[in-house]
């Protein structure tokens, strides 16, 4: 009955039911088509903090080597560490879809299954075997449009990395100086995701591969699930990001 209630107050609260939107980044734009026949929850629950300008000016916090890039979590308001995004009620999950390169799906905590909120990742590869089946399945809803899209997200994933965060124009000397802080300049942005085509049948087209693990034992993997990270504070950065040293310096400093 929960779950029903939420999908209901999701499907009245967003203002616009879109198939494609735009990623405008920092290093470039691409379109990503919306799965919204298949998971209608997720997708809505997506438009929802698009609609409220959430994902505005925020940014791409964690890039794993051939496995994800992941964003929608936080924010730099001038200061290291970054700011939460404020979300909303986590949804039911939607394992529909496989998570094969390319394709966006939602972040969640481990070992539950509906606690999807703002945090979204890229594939960077077919990731269908560590994935699909772990955690209840991570849900997959769309899909990047082109080759070319793919190339701006790959752009990302090959940049240097603090820790786990992308940085532009920013040596590894710099990510353990204790001195001197990163900027915006040095963090990829997710400027805006703008919706660019609003009727909800563009997908009619793609054939999205489907996610036929779901029900099967897990296969183990050595690289972590995306997950959001928990904190005890709206103003704390969470225990990955503790972890990096773009923000984990900063709380050495304040020793």
């Amino acid at each position: 009955m929960k779950a029903l209630c939420l999908c209901t107050l999701l499907s009245t609260s967003s203002t616009a039911f879109a198939t494609i939107v735009e990623f405008e980044t920092s290093q470039g734009s691409f379109q990503v088509n919306l799965f919204d026949q298949t998971t209608p929850i997720t997708v809505n629950n997506f438009l929802r903090y698009v609609d409220q300008n959430s994902y505005q000016d925020s940014t791409v916090h964690r890039s794993v080597p051939n496995f994800v890039l992941q964003g929608g979590g936080f924010k730099y308001e001038g200061t290291i560490p970054l700011d939460r995004i404020e979300t909303f009620s986590s949804i039911q999950n939607e394992p529909v879809l496989s998570n094969v390169r390319g394709t966006i799906a939602m972040a969640k905590l481990s070992n539950s299954a509906n606690s999807a909120t703002s945090q979204w990742y890229f594939n960077l590869k077919d990731n269908s075997v560590s994935l699909d089946a772990t955690n209840g399945g991570y849900t997959v809803f769309g899909q990047v449009t082109t080759e070319q899209g793919m190339a701006v997200i790959d752009k990302i994933a090959a940049l240097d990395r603090c820790g786990e965060v992308p940085v532009v124009n920013y040596t590894s000397s710099q990510c353990s100086d204790t001195s001197v802080d990163p900027d915006e300049s040095n963090l990829v942005t997710v400027n805006n995701i703008v919706i660019i085509d609003a009727d909800p049948t563009t997908a009619a087209n793609l054939s999205p591969k489907s996610n036929t693990l779901i029900d099967n034992v897990p296969t183990p993997t050595p690289n972590p699930v995306p997950e959001p990270e928990k904190s005890s504070s709206g103003s704390l950065l969470t225990s990955l990001f503790l972890m990096v040293g773009i923000v984990g310096r900063r709380y050495r400093k304040k020793r």
